[in-house]
């Protein structure tokens, strides 16, 4: 399908062609292809911007709601790098794709632009120019689309070096100028194709009320884009605005604020050829993104698959009691509970320090298993008993199992924490548990969590005593007999060995659970960090089976 066919003059003939956005669900391959798969009412599947070179982006938190609808975001344009991302686009490809694929490109010079724009326009239907992200570092995003001269200059240098280019040029452009046309009008005669409108709004600084803190954590003072329902207006204004000073030819993709069919017709009616849709995907859950998309395309009401709450909200805790266990793990007992299922998270905030997500380890008193692993964790050790911390959460969904007569619970490293919930509702089934913790030397007192776990069942803990993953021999024929079903929490490695282990003494994989904790940035569908297979466990739960997991490929 040659895209400028297909989009050019779509806003005269009324039509609703709906897009995915740079940055928001479709970041990483697995969602691409879910998008492609299984979300049929969407047209363009936008990439997240590559660079020539990975980009860790901002450290956490990137992103934050001060009202339902209404976000703030500063990732910082983390990617993975031109070659891992060609490879994996040119893997999609070859598989055959349904929709148009916009690849968006960021770059901090024109020479960066070119190498990009030859390295994708053989597996892009519509290559994206980033001249537009607010919380870039310096010389990236906002800082070329704000001039005129500097962003038409850079457009005119890579259509001169690349004039066997398939793919049509979009311009991604700023709102934060006083003349967004103008920079359109400007990068059109240079060559462009068309205008990606608008980015994020701002940036803007975000103060959490209760701590009375900046949230986000980057360079800018944590300063970040404004998006959500709070930046439409701002969006048909631009696209109105440029439509009318660079005419009906080029093509205009789009975006702002869209979270219902009223909002994607007003775009389209201010001249946009497609519509994408951002943040409102995080507020819809994986399982109804197609019939969200689809109400939107056929002009009905969406409401019904958006959710009213503010996910992103923080709660204030006391730390009342801390206690380190050798000298890389603490256990956090906090003032106040919650009511967290197998399968759910928290994040744990401390303002000017950062966020991380972690388990629920009791709910109440509210209790947190942490593992010294990086800056983050390692300010956490500094904390001690009456300090502050702040939760934001639950995510993810309870797990989903079948009841069995006898279950055996493995955990390793923080996966231990995970381990009192499970038995908790396990618990509740008359379950008989077997449950054992790997750990690297034993404690001369009890291991963390013991006493909650012995009151489950069995309790053991095994060292491992040079050999990582020692407590999986353990694992015998007789553990798995009869009516039983394995749940293991821990480091991939240690979860796949036990599954395997299992499977080989002759556990069905559909009575093998494994917790699926990969890294989260945002909880709520929105960066995709955290996919497995073609599920997100920040919305869809952490827990699998291994049947699941072998069939969705997923490594561990």
């Amino acid at each position: 399908m040659d895209a400028l066919s297909f989009l050019r003059g779509s806003h005269k003939r009324g039509e609703l062609h709906l897009a995915t956005v740079s940055g928001v669900a479709s970041t990483k391959k697995e969602l691409i292809e879910l998008f492609d798969r299984s979300i049929p009412s969407v047209d363009i599947i936008t990439t997240k911007s590559f660079q020539v070179v990975p980009t860790p982006g901002n450290r956490e938190p990137v992103v934050c709601s001060p009202a339902p609808g209404n976000f703030g975001n500063s990732v910082g344009l983390r990617n993975p790098g031109m070659e891992s991302a060609l490879e994996e686009l040119k893997e999609i490809r070859e598989n055959g794709m349904r929709a148009l694929l916009c690849v968006s490109l960021a770059a901090s010079n024109p020479d960066d632009f070119i190498t990009l724009v030859k390295a994708f326009d053989p597996v892009a239907d519509i290559l994206e120019l980033n001249f537009s992200c607010p919380h870039a570092q310096a010389g990236f995003g906002a800082s070329i689309g704000t001039d005129k001269e500097i962003a038409s200059d850079y457009v005119r240098r890579i259509v001169s070096a690349y004039p066997e280019r398939r793919s049509p040029l979009v311009v991604k452009l700023t709102p934060n100028v006083p003349d967004i046309a103008d920079i359109a009008e400007s990068v059109i005669n240079a060559g462009a194709d068309g205008i990606a409108a608008i980015n994020t709004v701002g940036p803007k600084l975000y103060i959490e009320p209760h701590s009375g803190s900046p949230i986000l954590n980057n360079n800018l003072g944590g300063k970040g884009g404004a998006s959500g329902e709070w930046v439409k207006e701002e969006a048909v204004k631009a696209v109105k605005a440029i439509r009318e000073r660079i005419g009906d030819e080029p093509i205009i993709l789009g975006m702002g604020g869209v979270s219902s069919a009223e909002d994607a017709r007003r775009l389209v009616s201010a001249g946009a050829d497609s519509v994408g849709i951002g943040s409102a995907i995080s507020r819809v859950h994986p399982r109804d993104w197609e019939s969200f998309f689809s109400a939107i395309k056929n002009g009905r009401d969406a409401s019904q698959y958006l959710s009213k709450e503010n996910a992103l909200e923080y709660t204030p805790h006391k730390i009342v009691r801390k206690e380190t266990f050798g000298d890389d793990v603490v256990v956090f007992t906090l003032d106040g509970k919650s009511n967290a299922e197998p399968g759910e998270f928290m994040f744990i905030w401390v303002p000017g320090k950062g966020e991380k997500p972690f388990s629920v380890a009791v709910n109440d008193p509210l209790t947190f298993l942490i593992k010294k692993r990086g800056m983050f964790t390692s300010s956490l050790f500094d904390m001690r008993e009456g300090d502050t911390l702040y939760t934001r959460g639950l995510y993810g969904s309870p797990m989903v199992y079948e009841k069995t007569r006898r279950a055996l619970l493995i955990g390793g490293g923080t996966g231990a924490a995970v381990l009192p919930l499970i038995a908790e509702r396990l618990s509740k089934d008359g379950t008989e548990m077997d449950i054992r913790v790997g750990v690297v030397h034993l404690n001369n007192g009890k291991e963390p969590l013991e006493d909650v776990l012995s009151s489950y069942g069995t309790f053991r803990a095994v060292a491992d005593d040079g050999k990582p993953g020692r407590v999986l021999d353990t694992i015998t024929e007789a553990d798995l007999a009869g009516d039983t079903a394995l749940y293991a929490v821990g480091p991939g490695k240690m979860m796949e060995g036990a599954a395997k282990r299992a499977e080989s003494l002759g556990l069905s994989d559909e009575r093998i659970y494994l917790s699926m904790e990969k890294n989260t940035m945002c909880g709520i569908g929105m960066c995709g960090e955290c996919v497995c297979g073609s599920h997100l466990p920040c919305k869809e739960g952490t827990f699998f089976t291994w049947k699941t997991l072998k069939e969705n490929n997923v490594a561990l």
